[in-house]
């Protein structure tokens, strides 16, 4: 019997070899393949539709670029940006299935950025016009003497083409190097005690450190594109909570399909009772005796703590979040290890061994085939991907909270030394509406601060308030 089914199997498969691919193909479709087929058509015709109602949902938008100078004298901590932040959560939208694929919804972005350009320093905040006054209101609920500016995109001066003759560039995509729910270095732990008083060690000085280290033909960008999203992924967060502390999952089911499935079990377990002379209410007593929901009592305090941290950073608003550092110079001057390195061994304060780290994901590193073509693609994707702010470019986006993004993007104290930081020197009053609006570029901008901030354009009228003169032993350059 089994020779003939061996026999029988045999000669199907060396008949299904033998025979021309077309026909094996037709046979294929004939017995259900078609239905795969279908399924794929449909699958990419939806997917086309899709991206075609998005492009047709977002070619209304607008894109203005804010430059942000912080006043001299500036004593918020992050907590401030960390406010800041949780603001604009208010801009995400919950959407249904024929919002998002029928009318194309797509959720709109904000990308937060610090560039030097030959070493003047500047904070940028790009987003869509629709929500300019959210940004705006954010900004001034924290820094009511911040000066916002709008400025052209810097961007624009830069070729997208590489190689070519005039510049070269170095940089890559950053993420989390564990899953999302890890956490890295908070704010709140460079606090240290020196006396009495516990004194904040900005990491933003270690940051801005290596953005003023470049000179004339080099400039650093850096931005965090954020998208707002919902509460889902900290469902998933929970999942790697249960797994580190051991949890069973405790699956429901019918205590009427329970107790069919259980009965065999309890039969045996009676005529072992009978046999072994156990006592039946010891044993009962066992079965009704819960167990232990999990192992938390049985881990290290450091396993404790990466518990305690991954709860801690679901306790707070999350955004999906892109990270992308680019160092561009002219070919004649161009040196990535004082400028793209510096940045990388900037974020490396954010790390943390025993939880999560930012590590560059999207990098320049091509090894073995094509390596000189497959470069230039890549350097142009991440150009693109920087330019037009994209999440979908390059690695995949990861989910930092609102205590992670303000402490990797916040306006450095006033103990934070950075020279050629733009700062604000007065309050700018809101000037009449039928005013015509000038736009400045980055270029103008910062020469219009000059390196002390003070203003040296001519020509440019501003309405401003007086401002508070401090003490001569309270002022910063």
């Amino acid at each position: 019997m089994v020779s003939d089914l061996f026999t029988l199997i045999s000669n199907t498969v060396l008949d299904f070899l033998t025979r021309p691919a077309a026909v094996v193909l037709l046979d294929l479709l004939a017995l259900g393949g078609y239905l795969f087929l279908v399924w794929l058509l449909l699958y990419a015709g939806l997917l086309m539709y899709t991206q075609y109602r998005k492009l047709h949902f977002t070619a209304h938008w607008k894109w203005v670029v804010l430059a942000v100078d912080m006043p001299a004298l500036n004593i918020q901590t992050p907590k401030a940006v960390e406010q800041m932040f949780a603001h604009l959560a208010g801009a995400w939208n919950h959407v249904n299935i024929a919002e998002k694929f029928y009318h194309g919804f797509e959720q709109r972005t904000f990308s937060f950025e610090i560039i030097s350009i030959e070493g003047y320093i500047q904070f940028i905040i790009r987003t869509e016009e629709t929500f300019r006054e959210l940004v705006e209101a954010a900004v001034y609920a924290q820094y009511p003497e911040a000066v916002i500016t709008e400025i052209e995109d810097y961007v624009g001066g830069i070729p997208d083409k590489f190689p070519n003759e005039t510049h070269d560039i170095w940089g890559a995509d950053f993420g989390l190097e564990e899953a999302d729910a890890y956490p890295i270095r908070s704010y709140r732990e460079f606090e240290h005690n020196i006396s009495k008083d516990t004194v904040l060690k900005d990491p933003m000085g270690t940051f801005l450190e290596s953005f003023s280290r470049i000179g004339a033909g080099e400039q650093m960008w850096f931005q965090i594109v954020i998208e707002p999203i919902s509460s889902h992924w900290k469902e998933h967060a929970m999942e790697e909570v249960k797994h580190l502390i051991g949890e069973a999952e405790h699956h429901k089911s019918s205590p009427i399909l329970d107790a069919i499935s259980n009965a065999p079990m309890r039969v045996l377990e009676g005529f072992g009772d009978q046999i072994f002379g156990r006592e039946a209410s010891e044993h009962a007593a066992h079965e009704e005796r819960p167990a232990d929901r999990n192992q938390l009592k049985f881990l290290t305090p450091g396993q404790v703590k990466v518990v305690e941290d991954i709860e801690k950073k679901i306790s707070l608003i999350g955004f999906k979040t892109k990270m992308r550092g680019l160092y561009i110079a002219r070919k004649e001057v161009f040196r990535p290890s004082r400028g793209f390195n510096a940045l990388v061994g900037a974020i490396n304060q954010f790390n943390v061994p025993t939880a999560n780290s930012i590590v560059p994901k999207f990098t320049l590193h091509i090894f073995y085939f094509f390596t000189k073509r497959r470069t230039s693609e890549r350097k142009r994707l991440l150009m693109k991907g920087y330019k037009n702010r994209k999440m979908k470019v390059g690695s995949s986006p990861c989910i930092l909270n609102i205590e992670e993004l303000a402490t990797i993007w916040h306006f450095p104290m006033s103990h934070v030394k950075t020279p050629l930081l733009q700062k604000a020197q007065a309050k700018q009053a809101e000037p009449p509406a039928e005013l015509p609006v000038e736009q400045f570029s980055i270029e103008e901008h910062l020469e219009d601060r000059g390196a002390g901030g003070e203003k040296k354009a001519e020509g440019k009228k501003e309405y401003q308030i007086d401002a508070y003169e401090y003490p001569d032993d309270m002022k910063f350059g």
